[in-house]
């Protein structure tokens, strides 16, 4: 039938536009593995021994406040089988992301000071690549691209970068550890241009310290109303994921200065407060399709003093990023070395939770895809089951023992459609 090759022509090139991008789309490299968590520490106080410091001191507070699975919020019987490898955890790879704070946890220093802190910042990272119980993606948060602080924020940034490859023992290019999980973030951000001028900014300290295009990645804080919708109403975070383009790392939630800039009293600024679950509502719808990771807040609320302040402030912890992750807001930040035993737990907990079902419901998908009949999932929930028990298996809360599946077809299965 002509008439109906002629209609199915037209109808392929209208839609050619919206082909390509779903087929750019589909064809996405498969992500690695995202951290569950971000350590920001204020960049005076960094060290390359920090890491394992860090999880010496939650295991000190876990040894001292912990001693009832009661202590974290959490069902007891599901702490028990999660706390032994949260131990393990703490020992060897205490921090999973790390960013040294230039920003708000750093504050305004002298030039001469924050030059200072800069280089040692660089010095401390090229010591710590490489050694035992340390992070497997680090950066730094830099001072906004904003007319007070921009020449600061990028002075930082080239002195920490340049200080770093000088320092490393086999030359100037960041080694495979590093290599594009070495992330600067850029905070409060507003505009398209701020996000172009940052990367015009990375593009040249690159240049400068020849690494290859593309090492350093950029995150975006959603700090500001007007990084997720303009005056007229236009989903504007969208636009400044996009313009971040491939190198962008993620989006991240700062809790107190989005709260803050709405009007929410101090008392009641929190990652559950309302504005915060509509910020990270659309970030979240802007950070899946472009294929990155959206990031959480923090919680203000340290677990520190007398073992009945430190409970209560483990199992608000523990609530909010079971929270979280319940809302597919797989990361978040960490503040103190206690908020280590609490993220782990939860998340441990979480995912082991999840998989006695999506292995169930895993393996009958898979039957289905062999002939068998029954009652079955479609292929995009298939998708998500994989890649939730991949998630649990990369953060250690699952071993590939315990999963009875093949965990390469798992990867595989978790893959956008071809």
């Amino acid at each position: 039938m002509a008439a109906l090759d002629d209609l199915l022509n037209d109808l392929d090139e209208r839609l050619a536009e919206t082909d390509a991008a779903l087929k750019a789309q589909h064809e996405r490299p498969a992500p690695g593995r995202q951290p569950v968590h971000t350590v920001y520490v204020p960049a005076d106080q960094f060290s390359a021994g920090l890491p394992a410091r860090w999880g010496t001191e939650a295991l000190a507070l876990l040894d001292r406040h912990g001693s009832s699975p009661e202590a974290f919020g959490l069902p007891a019987e599901a702490v028990r089988a999660a706390l032994p490898r949260v131990r393990v955890k703490l020992a060897t790879e205490p921090i999973e992301d790390l960013r040294i704070d230039f920003e708000d946890g750093y504050g305004y220093r002298s030039d001469a000071d924050e030059d200072a802190d800069a280089q040692k910042a660089g010095q401390a990272v090229a010591a710590l690549i490489g050694r035992e119980r340390s992070p497997f993606t680090l950066g730094l948060r830099v001072k906004s691209m904003e007319a007070r602080d921009r020449r600061r924020g990028v002075r930082t940034l080239d002195l920490l970068v340049k200080t770093l490859c000088q320092n490393l023992p086999d030359g100037p290019d960041l080694p495979p550890v590093l290599t594009n999980t070495f992330v600067v973030t850029l905070p409060k951000v507003s505009s398209v241009a701020q996000v172009e001028a940052m990367l015009s900014v990375v593009d040249a300290i690159e240049d400068a310290n020849r690494l290859t295009a593309g090492t350093i990645g950029v995150e975006l804080q959603i700090e500001l109303p007007g990084a997720i919708q303009s005056p007229t109403g236009v989903a504007t975070v969208a636009n400044l994921v996009a313009a971040a383009g491939d190198r962008c790392a993620g989006v991240h939630y700062g809790t107190y200065d989005y709260s803050a800039a709405c009007g929410v009293a101090a008392a009641f600024q929190a990652l559950d407060h309302p504005v915060a679950d509509h910020a990270k509502a659309v970030m979240l719808l802007a950070a899946v399709q472009a294929g990155v990771p959206a990031v959480d807040g923090s919680t203000n609320v340290m677990p520190a003093g007398s073992t009945a302040e430190v409970r209560a402030a483990w199992a608000n912890h523990a609530r909010l990023v079971r929270r979280s992750l319940e809302r597919a807001y797989y990361q978040g930040w960490d503040m103190h070395p206690g908020h280590l035993v609490t993220r782990y737990l939860a998340t441990y907990v979480f995912f082991r939770d999840a998989l006695p079902a999506a292995a169930a419901r895993l393996t009958t998908y898979l039957a289905r895809s062999s002939g068998q009949a029954g009652v079955v999932d479609e292929p995009a929930t298939a998708r998500a089951l994989a890649t939730v028990v991949l998630r649990g298996l990369d953060c250690g809360a699952l071993t590939e023992d315990e999963v009875p599946l093949d965990v390469v077809q798992l990867r595989r299965l978790s893959r956008p459609r071809s």
